[in-house]
């Protein structure tokens, strides 16, 4: 008699996920959510003309420390679009409080890029014959950001089972899953240090250094500083001079 419990056998009935990961805080703790409730991580980097490229760099240490399947990075070039903070030429806000965050769709909004990212995601979650896609989106920190909203996952996640052809013949369900988009910053930073996330290896700063030091003075960095505070834990990525 053969028992069926030996590890190949194991991993291929393990479930796979596609997880959009930027290198930042939030889907580094997105990734490592979807790897405790045992999903095989397929990890998506999408290069969309971002003036911050040292997330790049932070999301291949993340992949590799996390022990994903496969990391594939995509060239999608947004800077032809522009109007935004982070890929055309528009000052990144800094120093400025929660509120003053939350008063309008911030300069730092790139026209449609969770719609465009997820779309890349759905495109390789379909090839691999994956029904799960997780993305680290958070309606918490900017209210203003459309595209962070439980509905428009919703309605994403609606619009994929009718577009893809592996959903209208399997009969099964696509999810895109968001586990952090109802948490504060300290909440996602506490829930990925219990999942055993490095810090270290992230990078969240708009505006960073040459050598990937982070600013301090933008909005992604105030929230991260505050998150750790609120947590008690230090940050510990390098700040440059410049924060303040």
């Amino acid at each position: 008699m053969r028992f069926l419990s030996t590890e190949r056998e194991m991993a291929m009935d393990q479930k796979k996920a596609v997880v959009l990961l930027s290198g930042g805080l939030d889907s580094s703790t997105s990734l490592a959510i979807a790897r405790a409730e045992g999903f095989e991580i397929f990890a998506l980097t999408v290069q969309y003309g971002q003036r911050h490229e040292a997330e790049l760099k932070a999301a291949a240490k993340v992949a590799e420390a996390m022990g994903v399947a496969e990391h594939r990075f995509m060239n999608v070039d947004l800077r032809g679009i522009g109007q935004s903070a982070l890929t055309d030429d528009i000052a990144v806000p800094v120093n400025r409080t929660i509120d003053e965050m939350n008063a309008a769709i911030p300069v730092t909004y790139v026209p449609a890029r969770n719609t465009i990212l997820l779309s890349c995601a759905l495109a390789y979650a379909e090839s691999l014959g994956a029904f799960d896609i997780f993305v680290g989106v958070n309606a918490l920190d900017y209210a203003g950001y459309p595209d962070c909203r439980p509905e428009y996952i919703a309605a994403f996640e609606a619009m994929a089972n009718l577009a893809t052809k592996q959903a209208v013949e399997s009969g099964k369900q696509l999810r895109i899953h968001a586990p952090l988009i109802h948490l504060t910053k300290a909440q996602i930073i506490q829930k990925g240090l219990e999942l055993g996330v490095d810090f270290a290896l992230s990078s969240t700063c708009y505006q960073p250094t040459e050598d990937a030091e982070a600013c301090g003075r933008c909005d992604a960095c105030l929230l991260r500083l505050e998150g750790f505070a609120k947590v008690g834990v230090a940050d510990p990525i390098r700040y440059s001079m410049q924060q303040g």
